[in-house]
């Protein structure tokens, strides 16, 4: 029992960062009906210039928790403007080409970015200091540490705050009314460019806040450190709808879970065959089962039914 507690806290905790990003992808989807592959880059460089801002700022002896705070904020700006500049220079130009060309554009894009961040910051993995206490707390027999009761506190309040920006205010209704017809929001008022460019920078400051949690969690950054947790939010975006805001996050916590208590049972399950080194397996086979069983996901409507 204590190992199931245990899992379900690190799966609730991986979903939750798996959410955020999860979140850019299926804005991104629903309003220009792009997968935007170099998402998980962009939670690279949030992470990695959280790293550059703490190693700089390391010796001023300020509390780590403010450390955090600025860091952070740099880290949301730079991604903010990174996504704003990826969707002009690359995506806009594509807007009216065929599918298949933007899809190429975004996988080209996450390598490039690849690429340009391991010549600025090096390839090799650098260690992300420990800016709050990490004494365990102890909680039905697992215990949790302040990071992850953060990720969690934090993760729920920026989702209900993105619910609240799109199903409240002007802007949330102009990002939905440009997702159901781009050429009718138009006519309306509405000025699409501006919407897609807000939409990606909201995606980038998830990013880089998913960024910086993973950062603080697991303690170590590297250029290559987007590309999985990029993939799997994918993964997450498509079990729980691609499209639908709650399905990202719906998908993103019960994938995070599966994923984590895989990883807790995948040895008594395989005879010891397999460990937890294995865990991706899962993640993967979700993506299987649903785009077989299910592909318009758990939250998702039928092409049918929307058009």
């Amino acid at each position: 029992m204590d190992t199931f507690i245990q899992q379900l806290i690190n799966g609730l905790v991986l979903g939750s960062m798996y959410a955020l990003v999860a979140l850019g992808y299926t804005m991104v989807y629903g309003i220009i009906n792009l997968i935007n592959f170099a998402h998980g880059e962009v939670l690279m460089v949030g992470a990695l210039v959280s790293w550059t801002v703490v190693t700089a700022l390391g010796d001023t002896g300020w509390p780590g928790w403010v450390l955090l705070s600025i860091s952070l904020v740099a880290a949301v700006l730079v991604c903010m403007a990174l996504n704003v500049a990826i969707e002009k220079l690359a995506y806009r130009p594509l807007r009216n080409a065929p599918r298949l060309a933007p899809l190429i554009t975004a996988m080209g894009m996450s390598l490039l970015l690849q690429t340009l961040a391991m010549i600025l910051w090096k390839p090799d993995y650098k260690p992300y200091p420990i800016l709050l206490p990490d004494e365990p707390y102890e909680f039905m027999g697992a215990t949790i540490n302040l990071v992850q009761i953060l990720i969690l506190g934090v993760t729920a309040v920026t989702l209900a705050g993105l619910m609240a920006l799109i199903h409240g205010t002007s802007l949330g209704r102009s990002m939905r009314a440009t997702a159901e017809n781009p050429k009718v929001a138009q006519l309306m008022g509405v000025q699409p460019d501006r919407v897609i460019s807000a939409t990606f920078m909201i995606g980038a400051a998830l990013a880089a806040l998913a960024g910086v949690m993973w950062a603080a969690n697991y303690g170590s950054v590297q250029h290559t450190m987007g590309f999985l947790p990029g993939l799997k939010a994918f993964t997450a975006a498509v079990f729980g709808g691609i499209g639908n805001l709650g399905g990202a996050v719906v998908g993103g916590v019960l994938l995070g879970v599966i994923e984590a208590l895989g990883a807790g049972y995948i040895g008594e399950l395989t005879g010891d065959v397999l460990g937890s080194n294995y865990q991706d397996i899962f993640a993967f086979t979700v993506l299987i089962l649903v785009l077989t069983l299910r592909p318009q996901g758990l939250l998702g409507e039928r092409v049918a039914d929307r058009a």
